[in-house]
Parts: C-alpha cells; sequence; structure tokens
C-alpha cells in the first residue's frame, strides 16, 4: 500500500512557503510537475561524475554517459510497452515529437485534398503542425467535435472516414483542460478499418495513468518528460520501423548520419537517424530515474490516487458559488484536471486572488483555443492534481475560492446540472 502523504517528502520544493510564509499548494500539474530528490540527484550525478558526450569517444566517462543514456531507451520500453527501442526517438518534449511527425511524414505523405483530423479539445501542438502541413500541401484539416459532457461525438469521425480521404487522425489520450479521457480503443480501431494512420498526443496520458503502447495499436505516440516528474527539454516520439523508414530527417548534423561527402549523404540506423547533434544526456537520465519513481510506486496506485483526488475535488467545488466545471461529470472518465469558472469573475482574477493564499493554479486558455471557442469563453481556471497532492490542499483550494466569491459579492446556487458540466 502506497502512503501517498509520505512521498512529499522526497520532493523539497513543497517544503518551501509563499506569500509571506504560506505553505505552497501546487495544483498546475498539467503544465509540468514537480521533480524528486531521486530526479535531482541523477542530473547532479551525471555533471558531477561522468559529464562526457555520447556514442562519440572510447574513454571511460564517455562510455559511462553512453551507457547510462541508452540505458533509458530502454526504462521507456518497458515504461509504455514498446517492443523495439530503436523505435524510441528522443526529442524536446511533445511539441517537437509531433512537428517531427508533420515535418517528416506529413510533407511527404499528405496530398492535395487530404483530409487532416483532429479534435476540439487539442493542445496547440497537435493542430498547428497539422495548420501548416494542410496549408503547404493543399489538404484540409478537420475536427471532432465535443458534446455537452466534454466527451469527443465519434460520429464526426465516422463520416471523415467515410469520404475516404482522411490521410490522418491525430487525438490527445487525456485532454490537458477538460480531463476527458479519449476513447482511444475505438477511435485507432475505426481507423485501422480505413487503413487511416493514427497520431497519439499522450503527454497528459502517460504521468497519470497505466499506457501500453503495443495495444493501443497507434502509429505514433508523443509524451513529454517535464509532465511525469522528469526534466523540462526531454521527451519521447514513437514509430513503427515501417513508418519512421518512410520519414526523412527532421534535423540534419552528427550523430544522424553515417557518411558524408561534399554533395551526398547517408544516413544512421534508428533511433539516431532522427537524433542529430549532442543529445540533451543529462536530462534523459533525469527521465530515466523518473521512470524508476513511478514504476517503484505502480502507475494504478497513481491513478487510483488521482481518481480519489478527482472526486473529492469535483464534490468540494460543486458547493462553490455561481462555479461551473467544464469535462465529463464522471471520475472515472477524466484525469486529475478541472477547469472551471465563475460566471462573474475572470479567472486572472480568480489566479491572483487565490495566489495570495499560496495556491498555484493555471488561468487562461490552456494552449486550447479551439477549445475555449467552443466553450464560448475567452478562459478558465485549471486545477490540476499529482502523485503528491492531499485533501487538504483541495480544501485549501476550495477556502481560496469561497474568499473569491465573497470579494465579488458572488450570490446563489450552480443551477441544476452545472456542477460537473
Amino acid at each position: 500500500m502506497v502512503n501517498f502523504e509520505d512521498l512529499r517528502g522526497d520532493f523539497p520544493i513543497l517544503a518551501r512557503t509563499v506569500r509571506d510564509g504560506k505553505p505552497l499548494v501546487y495544483l498546475d500539474n498539467a503544465s509540468t510537475t514537480q521533480k524528486p530528490t531521486q530526479v535531482i540527484d541523477a542530473i547532479g550525478d551525471y555533471y558531477r561524475t561522468y559529464n562526457a558526450n555520447t556514442h562519440r569517444a572510447v574513454y571511460a566517462l564517455a562510455e559511462e554517459a553512453t551507457e547510462a543514456y541508452e540505458a533509458v531507451r530502454d526504462k521507456v520500453a518497458k515504461f509504455v510497452n514498446i517492443r523495439d527501442r530503436q523505435e524510441i526517438i528522443f526529442v524536446r518534449g511533445t511539441t517537437e515529437a509531433i512537428n517531427l511527425v508533420a515535418y517528416a511524414w506529413g510533407r511527404g505523405h499528405v496530398r492535395p485534398g487530404d483530409i487532416i483530423v483532429t479534435t476540439e479539445y487539442e493542445h496547440h501542438s497537435n493542430i498547428v503542425p497539422w495548420q501548416l502541413v494542410a496549408e503547404e500541401r493543399g489538404a484540409v484539416l478537420e475536427y471532432v467535435r465535443i458534446d455537452d459532457n466534454g466527451e469527443l461525438i465519434l460520429d464526426d469521425l465516422d463520416k471523415l472516414l467515410d469520404t475516404g480521404r482522411v490521410r490522418l487522425v491525430a487525438f490527445s489520450l487525456m485532454s490537458n483542460v477538460l480531463g476527458t479521457i479519449t476513447d482511444a480503443d475505438a477511435i485507432i480501431s475505426k481507423c485501422k478499418a480505413a487503413g487511416v494512420p493514427t497520431l497519439v498526443d499522450g503527454a497528459q496520458a502517460v504521468p497519470h495513468m497505466p499506457v501500453d503502447i503495443a495495444s493501443l495499436g497507434c502509429d505514433f505516440f508523443a509524451f513529454s518528460g517535464h509532465k511525469m516528474l522528469g526534466p523540462t527539454g526531454i521527451g519521447v516520439l514513437w514509430a513503427s520501423k515501417e513508418m519512421l523508414g518512410e520519414m526523412v530527417p527532421f534535423h540534419g548534423g552528427g550523430d544522424m548520419i553515417r557518411e558524408v561527402h561534399k554533395y551526398e549523404s547517408t544516413w544512421n540506423d534508428l533511433p539516431y537517424k532522427f537524433e542529430a547533434g549532442t543529445p540533451n544526456i543529462a536530462d534523459v537520465i533525469g527521465l530515466g530515474a523518473a521512470i524508476d519513481y513511478l514504476e517503484r510506486i505502480g502507475m494504478k496506485n497513481v491513478r487510483s490516487h488521482e481518481m480519489l483526488l478527482t472526486r473529492y475535488a469535483l464534490e468540494k467545488l460543486s458547493a462553490v458559488p455561481d462555479l461551473k466545471i467544464y469535462g465529463p461529470k464522471d471520475a472515472s472518465r477524466r484525469g486529475g484536471v478541472i477547469s472551471f469558472n465563475f460566471q462573474s469573475v475572470h479567472p486572472h482574477d480568480v489566479a491572483y486572488i487565490i495566489d495570495e493564499a499560496g495556491v498555484a493554479l493555471r488561468s487562461g486558455h490552456h494552449c486550447a483555443q479551439v477549445l475555449m471557442e467552443k466553450l464560448d469563453v475567452a478562459a478558465t481556471s485549471r486545477a490540476s492534481f499529482y502523485l503528491y497532492n492531499t485533501t487538504s490542499e483541495i480544501d485549501a483550494l476550495v477556502g481560496s475560492l469561497d474568499v473569491v466569491a465573497q470579494k465579488f459579492a458572488v450570490r446563489g446556487k450552480k443551477e441544476e446540472g452545472d456542477a460537473a458540466r
């Protein structure tokens, strides 16, 4: 049995105070997570004891750095069930991974008149690259809509697939605003039947629940290290060897080449074909330490803890006057992300006031302006939880929101049915 409250001692930043000595209540985990000592120490140990470049020399430090770096590829493979380590590409994060696919696969496979499909609740990083490809290639970008409960309307996907023009379907496994967990099995099954490749943005899902890429059966999968206790500037792209073999290099330079001559070059084997230049060695090692930490806890336990927090938060937030909550009502259908708005208070005012109580959450469009347009709002407030959060921190959030309600003289209760809309 994991005692999640005891884990807080592993995170030095959680012991600090803010705003005139108030305890830090960190609820912006969908943006980035805090780092345990184990990750911080792993990065420091690399720089202190075996700092050297990888794949380029045979002296002791270089061999140690290369071994540590490549060991993380095996850890990633085990963590998300990837069968072939050569299919794991280290990138800066989910955004770079999707851009890599858009550039190296999209520009070679999308034709004029083709349709690229994404959804209304995507992060900008899974929209803008496809806008660029569609504009350049003369294709069309279409969206699967969401319903009033924050769930995808998959009939839209059926209609688009029936046209025979869909070239790719790109979707997130979990919404970074609504918390909605996408029915990936249904989408990928429909796409496979139509012979259409799929790309999955796993940035919000991989840190919070068990993910099995081999079982999913998608063609591309991307996630970021900094949202799962790891450092910033490191992420993973997975694609099958067949897909990667069809793709041109994204960056040119050292390590991605086999031979360079005056007027032509040949490419290195996978995965190095897509890892040009000196890699982010220290942060790959940090990602490995984060995976070790999560493996010790168990992702099923992480998911159970966050469902407990989410249910508790939905119940407590539903009692706050004038508060509208977005996304699925059922905590089992969503991750630990809750976006909400006072219907008479701007989200930035909310963030400012609760920050005075030491509560850190995000207000804004969350890099999801297409979704904001759908919700007919400019922004929302968003609380997002992780394994080190507690119910008492949710109480602190609710208490600070009560202060907002008092300052703005918010009155009355929500309309029936609004509590978890």
